[in-house]
Order: C-alpha cells, then structure tokens, then sequence
C-alpha cells in the first residue's frame, strides 16, 4: 500500500471519526461549533522591525513584522505607496513544511491577509508619498513557527497586531532616518478573518489541525466594521448562499471577540 493511500484512508477515518462527534454535538476538543481556542496577541516583540506582534490560536504560532523602505511607485499609481505582503513557513513549525522557495500554501496564505488589508482600506497609501518617483513602501512578513490549524486567522491577527503597533519613519531628503519615529501608522480600522471548514453537513470555526485533515471544503471571511473586505474558498464541496450569509453573520460577532486581544 502506497504512502499517498495511507493518508487518504487516515484522512477517512478520522472524517468518520468527527462526524459521528459532530452528531452527539462534540468536537476532537469539545469545543463548540463556534468557538474560539485560547488566544493571544503580543505586540512589539521585535526591535528591529517598525512594528510586530506574535499571535497564538490555540497552538498556533505566527510572528509578523513591519518594515518600510523606499520605493519607486506603480506607474498606474504615481502618488501612492506601496503595500505588500509575504509569508514563510518555518520548517520546524509542521512535519510537512520544507525548506526552499515559497509554497503554494504559503503563497495563498500571504495573499488571503494582504487583500483582507488592502480591501478593507484601512491605510490610506497616498500619506506614502514623498516626492514625485519617491514612495514608502510598506512590508509585512509573516512566519509561521508552529501550526496546529487555523493559520490564516492567526496570521491576520498577527498582522493587524503589527500595524497597530507600527510607527512611521522619519523621513529627510528624500531618504528614511532609521531608528527616528515620525508617529504611529494611521489605521482607520482593525481587519480580522474568521474561518471555517465544512465536514459532512456541518461547519466549524477556527479549526484545529486535526479537524483540517477531515475537512471538505475550507472558507476564510474578511471582516472589518461590520462589512466583508474578502471571501476566500478552497475544496471541492459546494457551500449556498444561505449558508455564507449565515456563517457572515458568526464571523462578525467573533471576530469582534478577537479584535479584544488588540
């Protein structure tokens, strides 16, 4: 039996194993279907980063960090900065993360909580203007130091932890004076995801790594002042209109139960 059928029958097994749960109304940990595991959010924990936060989901563990440079704005954009984000999966983190060029997943992941960002519009890039070809640039990079499930809310935590904490440079002539502060960045709002996998019939919040391995279909919801800034889907099962607006509806009130931790 090849290894690939293994983790197929694993994967089964412990689908059939949490659906059976599910119908006695339990989870692997006994949480409820939409309940949060234990959170935490330390901010500046880096002194060499304009800004940082290390969140933790139940396990989980992502550190975020803020870093600003100058930058040659888009041509489409000539007046106003740049926004970007990365990501890194940190091999010691899962059994299943390897060293090299970025993943798929960690490509994804870095993508999901740059446009819950950038869509909610809670940096105005314009305030990055210098001068005309001059531009700051702001980056946040994400490591992931231990998965446990539920990357994607851990790392948006980690992120919005980072801006919040965030100071702007100081910047003379044209060029950034390190180590000066000009104040702290301006955030209009704190952007958050919720997300949920689907197993059987049935839709769980902030999943663990175990309940991941059983999932059908997986959906990440952006949240910020009672609007959606971004949906992201992934899996094969379907989910219907009904059911997104009802779990829109879960993901505003807990993700307010997390913007606590900021």
């Amino acid at each position: 039996m090849g290894e690939e059928t293994k983790i197929k029958i694993l994967r089964e097994v412990r689908k059939d194993f949490l659906q059976n749960q599910l119908e006695e109304g339990a989870r692997f940990d006994e949480r409820g279907l939409n309940d949060w595991r234990a959170v935490r959010v330390d901010k500046g924990v880096l002194d060499s980063a304009e800004g940082s936060a290390l969140a933790e989901i139940g396990g989980t563990k992502v550190l975020a960090a803020v870093k600003f440079d100058i930058m040659t704005p888009f041509a489409d954009r000539p007046e106003e900065g740049v926004f970007m984000t990365g990501a890194e999966f940190v091999p010691f983190a899962s059994p299943v993360f390897e060293p090299g060029p970025p993943s798929e997943e960690s490509i994804e992941l870095a993508r999901v909580v740059d446009r819950g960002i950038r869509s909610a519009e809670v940096i105005d890039v314009k305030n990055f203007f210098i001068e005309e070809g001059k531009v700051l640039g702001l980056f946040i990079d994400l490591w992931v130091l231990d998965q446990r499930g539920n990357m994607m809310d851990t790392a948006a935590l980690a992120a919005c932890g980072a801006l919040l904490d965030a100071k702007m440079p100081k910047v003379e002539d044209g060029a950034i004076i390190r180590n000066e502060s000009a104040g702290p960045l301006e955030m209009k709002y704190k952007p958050l995801t919720t997300s949920f996998i689907k197993v059987g019939k049935n839709f769980l919040m902030d999943p663990s790594i175990e309940e991941e391995h059983a999932q059908d279909m997986a959906i990440t919801l952006g949240t910020v002042e009672g609007k959606v800034s971004s949906i992201q889907k992934s899996g094969a099962s379907s989910i219907t209109r009904d059911e997104v607006l009802a779990l829109t509806d879960i993901a505003f009130e807990k993700s307010d139960e997390l913007r606590k931790y900021l």
